[in-house]
């Protein structure tokens, strides 16, 4: 391509983006937006992306989300067009601010402190990129607005890198970037963002979800007009200006409930909702008007009394508002409409972006003005974090992950007051979200006037009462039944500020311990007794003398004086889990595992054969069979660990230490038999196990490792551990053990 044809390219793309931008409700400062865009093209001229297009295309296609996908107006298109120039050229920060202004030079700084992504190589820098980030999120929201849209268009052209590299930039937008985006309100591109990961993480099985969608669209199509008719008739006599969509779930979502619910493609019933998008008369009477639309639904259809969501009196904390009803059709089938008015439509594509909008509004609605009261309380919650320093960088992620994933509910303290807590929280996390003091010192709660325990779950409505007392202190047990951020770091940092006391304590005690025997403590002395205690750091050696979980007696002099060997041949007991048995024919093959050095090429894929398999190391964590989609992942012993590309280690591994991550393959030729765990559960008879039995072992040849079973009310459940060579045979077994006569459900563990 010329520098004629890369100009025309550059050119088209950016008229686009200003046409786009002409068309909206903006003041149409363009001067600026052009003079970003020459600015840009001055930078990075000469730069090109891997494709081999000019690389000015990422940031117009940037700024083009930035405008016409989450409707932000100029400083942020011009932001999103400067966004990779201080990486990328020699102009600085202060060039950006003399010529910009110190708006659009603070976003750009914003963006350049996180460039490269929130995950580095490393835990530490992983946690200070993600610090930088929510710090950055803290000063002006559009900073992380713009950052996803980077992300977006990094994933619609993801196709350009290499296969480690997209499980890598997959996996780290599954575990962050389309939470922030769903936390964000902005549906649309939490999506996109959801599908595009789960096109390059498991592609067969989006290709074939999308099949199956693209076979049942007619059939859909002629529920969704049979179904919408009436409504459109009814809401015509009531004079309504209305459009209504069809909503069709998305493939990431249906194979993510097909995993959950251990459900097949035709068993899901949700995959249509219809939408009731209406414009009010006022503002002031589009509540009203949303409850009269539902009346007149129910005149026409039978509603689900335990599926009525009303999302308008409690928006969700990311600012969604609509009344949700579910709807038996005429052909005797569930559907879900969501009624919602023009403004809250907007709000619940765009989400935050809409609010951002809104707030620079002449006349701003008092819903947006709440939505953003929850983003800035969710914005302290997140500062509060940061003011407590983790020394675990990938527990700084988790807990801020928990936040981010999670739904919210509707709570009530003893005077009345409205609390927002995530679903799934306890009476202890209600105690830190109100104060830490509460928290710290809580010994109880009741729940609607009835005394619960603190690890009491709550439920939307529920009115919570704190009972407090001096003498309590932070018990390590409530670490693990907590479940917001907030309450899991401050309960982490009270915990560590006691050990530390608890280790100086113990510290004492050891050299006291060690003078009554005419010795002073070293380093030496340190070592060998926290290996004798089977401890890997002195701290936590320390810390049990001090809580008197450790006393030390002869033992420990018998080891200071290095009277008697520590015996290391004790049995560390069985594996948990056997990943493979070797056939006969390879009882021979070499135990040594594969360690990766600097001459290895991480572009190759890893192929597991008959001949290699023992190279490499299959963790407990998951139970790959060949056929199963795989990666491999460098350990920190430079060994490589075999996963399967849906297990939750790998999801964090991916996330996390996306530079260590290998594509990988199965070549095997069936020679080897695989461990693998089926879930079997039914209505219990005489001859059930037997059958079960027979068609494993007669129809199949499938040796059975073991079975557990538990019989309850007449409905049995059970475990059976099968010996197989390949995924293709398990779900064959599968599908012919759901056929035995009282069986209700098969599937994989």
């Amino acid at each position: 391509m010329t520098e004629e044809q890369e100009k025309k390219m550059m050119d088209d793309a950016f008229e686009r983006l200003v046409q786009g931008y002409l068309k909206s409700n903006h003041r149409k400062k363009v001067d600026v937006i052009q003079k970003a865009y020459n600015f840009a093209l001055r930078a990075h001229e000469g730069e090109h992306r891997t494709s081999g297009e000019p690389f000015m295309m990422h940031p117009i296609a940037v700024a083009t989300i930035v405008s016409q996908e989450m409707g932000l107006g100029s400083t942020s298109i011009c932001a999103a067009l400067l966004h990779d120039v201080i990486d990328g050229s020699d102009y600085t920060i202060d060039d950006i601010n003399n010529i910009f202004g110190a708006k659009i030079a603070q976003i750009v700084d914003g963006l350049t402190k996180i460039a490269g992504g929130i995950f580095g190589d490393k835990a530490s820098a992983q946690a200070e990129n993600f610090k930088k980030l929510l710090l950055t999120m803290s000063e002006d929201i559009r900073v992380i607005l713009i950052k996803i849209c980077d992300r977006l268009d990094n994933m619609r052209h993801l196709d350009r890198e290499t296969e480690s590299k997209q499980y890598k930039i997959a996996g780290e937008t599954l575990y962050i970037y389309a939470p922030l985006a769903n936390r964000l309100g902005l549906n649309q591109i939490k999506t996109e963002l959801e599908d595009l990961s789960f096109k390059y993480e498991h592609p067969e099985e989006y290709s074939a979800i999308e099949n199956k969608l693209a076979y049942t669209r007619e059939q859909r199509e002629t529920l969704f007009d049979d179904f919408t008719m009436p409504i459109r008739e009814s809401l015509d006599k009531i004079g309504a200006q209305y459009d209504i969509k069809a909503r069709v779930k998305s493939p990431y979502s249906i194979w993510n409930k097909m995993q959950k619910k251990h459900v097949s493609f035709d068993e899901i019933y949700d995959i249509l909702a219809v939408r009731i998008v209406f414009k009010p008369r006022s503002r002031e009477e589009e509540v009203n008007e949303c409850f009269n639309i539902y009346v007149e639904l129910c005149k026409l259809y039978k509603s689900h009394p335990d599926r009525l969501r009303d999302w308008l009196s409690h928006p969700k904390a990311n600012g969604y508002q609509a009344l949700h009803v579910t709807l038996m059709s005429n052909q005797g089938m569930w559907i879900e409409v969501q009624i919602r008015s023009d403004r809250m439509d907007e709000i619940a594509e765009q989400g935050f972006a809409a609010h951002w909008k809104y707030k620079t509004d002449k006349d701003p609605m008092n819903t947006e003005r709440v939505a953003e009261d929850e983003l800035n309380g969710w914005l302290r919650t997140i500062k509060e974090i940061l003011d407590d320093p983790q020394p675990d960088a990938m527990d700084f992620l988790d807990a801020i992950k928990l936040n981010l994933f999670a739904s919210e509910i509707f709570v009530f303290s003893p005077k009345g007051d409205i609390i927002t807590m995530p679903a799934g929280g306890t009476a202890l996390d209600f105690a830190f979200q109100i104060h830490t003091f509460l928290g710290t010192h809580c010994i109880g709660a009741k729940v609607n006037h009835k005394l619960v325990p603190l690890s009491h779950k709550l439920k939307g409505g529920d009115q919570i009462e704190i009972i407090t007392s001096n003498s309590q202190h932070v018990q390590p047990a409530w670490i693990n039944f907590v479940t917001t951020a907030k309450a899991r770091n401050k309960i982490q940092a009270l915990l560590r500020k006691q050990e530390r006391e608890q280790a100086k304590e113990g510290e004492r005690i050891l050299s006291e311990w060690l003078v009554q025997h005419d010795l002073a403590l070293t380093t030496s002395i340190l070592d060998r007794l926290t290996e004798a205690h089977d401890e890997k750091l002195h701290s936590k050696f320390l810390t049990g003398i001090g809580t008197g979980d450790i006393v030390l007696g002869e033992k420990d002099l018998d080891v200071v004086f290095n009277r008697k060997k520590k015996d290391k041949s004790v049995a560390k007991g069985w594996r948990k889990y056997i990943p493979f048995v070797r056939s006969k024919k390879n009882d021979t093959a070499s135990n040594d595992y594969l360690v990766v050095g600097k001459e290895f090429d991480k572009t190759q894929t890893v192929v597991i054969t008959e001949e290699t398999i023992s190279q490499y190391i299959f963790p407990d964590c998951c139970k790959p069979v060949p056929g199963d989609p795989i990666l491999a992942y460098i350990n920190g012993k430079n060994q490589v660990e075999i996963h399967s590309r849906s297990c939750s280690e790998a999801a964090r591994l991916k996330s996390s230490f996306g530079s260590k991550i290998l594509a990988a393959r199965w070549n095997m030729r069936g020679e080897m038999s695989f461990s693998s765990f089926i879930s079997v559960r039914g209505i219990d008879r005489k001859g059930m196990l037997k059958d079960v039995a027979t068609l494993l072992s007669d129809t199949f040849d499938i040796n059975i490792h073991s079975v557990k079973t538990l019989t309850e009310d007449g409905i049995f459940s059970g475990e059976i551990e099968l010996l197989v060579c390949n995924v293709a045979i398990l779900e064959t077994v599968i599908k012919d053990l759901a056929k035995i006569n009282g069986m209700q459900s098969v599937h994989r563990l």
